[in-house]
């Protein structure tokens, strides 16, 4: 299929009159009046620096309400920015490695294209706890990356899934054995941490 760089990733419209909109249209003109008494009564001085700052910031009041829309479909992989994770942990009592770990693996499955999407785990207490943790992450994130990703899974945080999860017996039989094995696999894991 052949991407439409030139197309607009997003649309703009004035925002559609509803019931309550006369009310805003009112609360937001007696707003800008108070605004503007308050601008025009305090307006710095010619000599005073950040003039124009004031009446720029005024200004910046009297816009309009609009509604803005992505258009998925127009989105391409190579157009994304690059994204930087920071997770940081500092003591693993008050912050159990479990909880860090499952941040870190629910920031991973991101439905986000991999390479530009960067995860870092900052240990401020350097812990071998921790450290211990991410080895035994590093390693169930090779099945739990996938399976998030071929099963649309929400919420992403492994803990978090298998808590709420529930899977009916008459589900998809793959589905219902990887997803059994997988969480036994994470049962293993955090009872060995």
């Amino acid at each position: 299929m052949e991407k439409n760089h030139h197309l607009s990733l997003y649309a703009t419209k004035s925002a559609k009159a509803r019931i309550a909109f006369p009310l805003f249209a009112l609360s937001l003109f007696v707003g800008i009046c108070f605004i503007f008494e308050y601008t025009v009564s305090n307006i710095p001085s010619e000599e005073e620096a950040g003039r124009w700052a004031w009446i720029g910031l005024f200004l910046s009041e009297l816009c309009c309400p609009v509604e803005c829309w992505t258009f998925k479909d127009r989105l391409y992989e190579e157009a994304l920015p690059d994204i930087d994770i920071f997770v940081c942990t500092a003591d693993p009592m008050i912050e159990p490695p479990a909880m860090v770990i499952n941040t870190v693996l629910s920031v991973m499955a991101y439905d986000y294209p991999p390479p530009k999407l960067n995860v870092y785990l900052s240990d401020d207490g350097g812990s071998d706890l921790t450290f211990y943790a991410m080895v035994e992450a590093a390693s169930f994130s090779k099945i739990w990356l996938p399976f998030c990703k071929k099963f649309k899974v929400e919420p992403r945080s492994p803990e978090a899934y298998f808590r709420t999860a529930v899977l009916k017996p008459l589900e998809d039989a793959i589905k219902a054995k990887e997803w059994s094995s997988i969480k036994q696999l994470m049962r293993r894991r955090k009872s060995s941490n």
